[in-house]
């Protein structure tokens, strides 16, 4: 009697559907567990489920309608995206979706990871969700390199505001050139005479310092392999032809941003870097606001670094930047602008394969043409 009760349960939890039915899935996916829901036309919510996270169990339990799920979604976020790549490579249609851009209901409402798996399913229904681009595992790996170094850079310069606030608590006065934390400056903190338990905490401090410098040396050697691997090297010579422009901006610009011919306006250049200013228009008024700040915040941080330096060594980019301040009156705001052509000529150089000529007045603003490419 167990075995024919345990038998129907396994049958009952079969997924179903209709002849000719479509289905749309949405994944609400977790670390240690997956909310699905399968939504249709017809019948609407025909199946919502929790299991494990698992996967190849998804994909078995998937596999029976496989020719009748129209499409499989769930939101970017920090499970990374194994579960898309395991999809495509079972033949399913899936994709990875931007939760900021996904339609949300004006109210407060109730919360839970069944409701927002069966929001998922039907909101790719009516086809109202936004895919975000799938790396590559190389291309994921490249680019957790540049990652990596920037959390390093931040990890060292936090050992060193920690070193600085140790000398000031203590009443230590700190050595001449520790501004730009010399060899010099470092050995002399290292001789410094203390209280033997002060002398033990700032020993672990230096001794921080010392090993992230280290990482960060290590670092560097990696990101200059890749940008002369041959996936990278072209890319990046056309980049560093524009003045102001070092190794780190195009290798950021190439691991935050693979395929730039997926681009096809300047438009979408400003948007996703977050360089693009908030417009409202209402009637006959306009009003320009800040900038968006909704696309990488990594590339847009290493393009306005570049963008100073441009506009010091390229005439072209000095006069943009001097017309820039005289219309807004601000040198924060001439240079983010700044940045964003500098983001437009990036990506206009690397879908063209061309270089940059300093000077030029006419290259304030290039004209799109990765449609060509």
């Amino acid at each position: 009697m167990e075995n024919r009760v345990a038998g129907r349960r396994r049958v009952g939890k079969e997924l179903r559907l209709l002849a000719e039915e479509v289905a749309f899935v949405g994944v609400d996916v977790h670390k240690k567990s997956y909310q699905v829901s399968v939504w249709t036309e017809g019948r609407e919510w025909v199946a919502q489920w929790s299991q494990p996270a698992d996967c190849e169990a998804l994909c078995r339990r998937l596999e029976p309608v496989r020719t009748q799920v129209a499409h499989l979604v769930y939101e970017a976020g920090p499970t990374g995206l194994g579960l898309v790549r395991v999809l495509r490579a079972r033949g399913f249609s899936a994709d990875v979706v931007a939760a900021s851009k996904t339609p949300v209901a004006a109210g407060r409402s109730n919360k839970s990871d069944r409701r927002d798996a069966a929001a998922l399913a039907r909101l790719d229904a009516k086809g109202l969700l936004t895919a975000i681009y799938v790396h590559t595992p190389q291309e994921e790996g490249d680019r957790q390199v540049l990652r990596r170094r920037g959390q390093m850079v931040g990890d060292v310069s936090r050992t060193q505001h920690r070193i600085r606030s140790f000398l000031l608590q203590h009443g230590i006065a700190e050595p001449a050139g520790l501004r730009h934390w010399g060899r010099v400056a470092v050995a002399e903190l290292r001789g410094l005479v203390l209280l033997g338990e002060l002398r033990f905490c700032l020993d672990l401090l230096l001794d921080d310092l010392e090993h992230g410098r280290a990482k960060l040396v290590a670092a560097a050697r990696k990101v200059r392999e890749l940008a002369a691997s041959e996936r990278h090297a072209a890319a990046v010579a056309c980049m560093r032809s524009v003045p102001g422009v070092g190794l780190l901006t195009p290798m950021t610009f190439a691991t935050e941003l693979p395929h730039p011919e997926r681009f096809t306006t300047p438009e979408a250049i400003g948007a996703i870097t977050g360089l693009a200013p908030r417009v409202r228009r209402s009637g006959e008024t306009a009003k320009g606001g800040p900038i968006l700040k909704t696309g990488n915040a990594r590339l847009r941080r290493v393009l306005v670094q570049s963008a100073w330096q441009w506009v010091r060594l390229d005439p072209a980019a000095k006069d943009l930047f001097r017309h820039l301040v005289g219309e807004t009156g601000c040198v924060h705001k001439a240079i983010v602008a700044v940045a964003r052509h500098l983001a437009v000529l990036l990506w206009h150089l690397v879908t063209t394969g061309s270089t940059y000529t300093p000077g030029q007045p006419g290259a304030q603003e290039p004209e799109p043409a990765a449609t060509e490419a």
